[in-house]
C-alpha cells in the first residue's frame, strides 16, 4: 500500500523546464535545459552525467498570444529545413523553440523537445497535443518515421499548411469585406438617427408646416432608435454572439451552415471550390506519403472543413473499402465536377494518382484566387450603391422640408 501511495504521488508532481550550467569531467563549462520536476532530480540527473552543476535556474515563460495555425506551418516548415541541412533533431527544436516570437508556441517547442529527449517518437509528442497537431499531421510523420523520409514528409506537411492557411485566408477576406462595410454603414446610421435627426426635429417643430411623407418616416425610425437603441444594440450582439456559439458546439447548426453556404448565391461557388481544393490537396500529400487509400480518406474529409465533403467522404470510403474505385466511388457522391473525376480516372489509370490531385488542387486554388478577386471587383460598387442610397436617402429626406420651405419663400 505505501508503494502505491507513493506512486501516486510522483505522479502529481508537476514538471517544469530548468535551464542549467556546469562543468563536465574535463573542465569544460557546458549548459542546457531539462524537464523535471524539481532541482534536486535536475542535479541527480546531471551528476550521473558526469555534470557538475553550479547553477540552476526554473525557465518562466511569459504569457503569450494564442498559438495559430500560421504558427504550426512556421514551425513545421523550420523544423524541414532544420532537418534537410543536417542539424540534429533536439538542436533542431532548440534553435526553433528560442527563436520563435509568440512564447506560448516556444513553450510548447520545448515541451515537445523535452518528450523527445527522453525517448518519445516525435509522432507520438505530437500526439499528445491535439488541439495544435491534428490527426493528418500526426499521420504524415509517423509514416516519415517508419520510412526514413521525415524530412521530406515535413516540407510536404508545411507546403501543405501553407495552401490550406492561404486558402482559408482568402475565403475569410471575400466574406469579411462585406460583413465590416454594412456593419460600419449601420453604425453610421445609429448615430444620424440617435444624435443628427433629433437635431433636425427640433428645427422642423418652428416650421408650422406638414412635413414630408420621407421625412415623417425618417423622424419616426430616429424616435424608436433613441428609445430603444440599448436593446437594438444589445439584440443584435446578442444575437451574433449566441449564433457563433451554436455555430461552433453544435454539429447540427454547423451541418446547417455548411449546406446553406454552399448553396449561397454568390459565395457558394468560392466555398464550393475551396473545400475541393483542400480535399484534393489533403488526399494528394497522405497518399505520396504512402498512406493506404482507405486510411488517407479518414483525415481527408474533415481538412475539407465542411460537412456535406465529410459525408461525402465517409461514403466514398465505405465504397472504396469493398473494392469500387475511387473515381466511381467519388462520382456516386455527386458532390464533385466532372473535371474532378475525369483527373482522378487519369490518376488511377497511370498510377500517379497523388500528381494529378496536386494538380486539381493547384487549378482549384487558382479558381479562388480568380474568384476571390472578381468578388472584390464585383462588391465594392455594390456596395457603394447600397451605403450611397442609404445615407443619401437619409440626407435628402431630412432636407426635403427646407427645400418646401425654400419654394413657399
Amino acid at each position: 500500500m505505501a508503494i502505491s501511495t507513493s506512486k501516486a504521488g510522483s505522479a502529481q508532481i508537476k514538471e517544469s523546464v530548468y535551464s542549467w550550467e556546469g562543468k563536465d569531467k574535463s573542465g569544460k563549462t557546458v549548459r542546457g535545459e531539462l524537464r523535471a520536476g524539481g532541482e534536486a532530480i535536475v542535479n541527480v540527473t546531471l551528476r550521473r552525467q558526469g555534470v557538475m552543476v553550479t547553477k540552476i535556474k526554473k525557465k518562466v515563460y511569459r504569457s503569450g498570444k494564442k498559438i495559430t495555425g500560421k504558427d504550426i506551418a512556421l514551425f513545421t516548415r523550420q523544423l524541414a529545413t532544420m532537418m534537410k541541412a543536417g542539424v540534429p533533431l533536439l538542436q533542431s527544436f532548440d534553435i526553433v523553440g528560442k527563436g520563435h516570437a509568440n512564447p506560448s508556441m516556444s513553450k510548447l517547442i520545448m515541451d515537445l523537445r523535452s518528450d523527445i529527449e527522453t525517448g518519445t517518437s516525435l509522432n507520438n509528442a505530437f500526439r499528445k497535443y491535439p488541439l495544435y497537431f491534428d490527426p493528418l499531421f500526426c499521420n504524415l510523420v509517423g509514416a516519415g518515421e517508419q520510412a526514413g523520409i521525415l524530412e521530406d514528409l515535413l516540407t510536404r506537411l508545411a507546403i501543405y499548411k501553407e495552401k490550406t492557411l492561404a486558402i482559408k485566408a482568402k475565403i475569410k477576406s471575400a466574406l469579411m469585406y462585406p460583413v465590416s462595410i454594412l456593419a460600419i454603414a449601420f453604425v453610421v446610421t445609429a448615430v444620424i438617427m440617435i444624435w443628427v435627426v433629433p437635431a433636425f426635429k427640433s428645427v422642423f417643430a418652428s416650421f408650422g408646416a406638414n412635413l414630408p411623407a420621407p421625412t415623417l418616416v425618417v423622424m419616426g425610425i430616429s424616435e424608436f432608435f433613441v428609445q430603444w437603441w440599448w436593446a437594438i444594440f444589445g439584440t443584435i450582439g446578442g444575437t451574433i454572439y449566441f449564433f457563433f456559439q451554436a455555430w461552433q458546439r453544435s454539429l447540427k447548426v454547423q451541418r446547417f451552415m455548411d449546406i446553406a453556404l454552399l448553396k449561397a448565391p454568390i459565395f457558394g461557388t468560392v466555398i464550393r471550390k475551396a473545400a475541393i481544393a483542400r480535399w484534393t490537396r489533403t488526399l494528394a500529400t497522405m497518399f505520396a506519403a504512402g498512406v493506404p487509400l482507405v486510411e488517407a480518406l479518414d483525415s481527408v474529409g474533415g481538412a475539407a472543413g465542411n460537412a456535406v465533403y465529410l459525408d461525402a467522404t465517409r461514403k466514398i470510403q465505405n465504397e472504396v473499402s469493398t473494392g469500387t474505385s475511387l473515381t466511381v466511388a467519388m462520382q456516386n457522391a455527386n458532390v464533385f465536377p466532372n473535371l474532378v473525376t475525369q483527373m482522378v480516372a487519369i490518376g488511377e489509370e497511370s498510377g500517379a494518382l497523388d500528381s494529378m490531385l496536386s494538380k486539381v488542387a493547384d487549378f482549384f486554388e487558382e479558381e479562388v484566387d480568380e474568384a476571390v478577386a472578381a468578388l472584390s471587383s464585383l462588391m465594392e460598387p455594390l456596395i457603394m450603391v447600397i451605403l450611397g442610397v442609404l445615407i443619401g436617402g437619409l440626407v435628402i429626406a431630412m432636407y426635403l422640408p427646407i427645400f418646401k420651405l425654400g419654394s413657399v419663400v
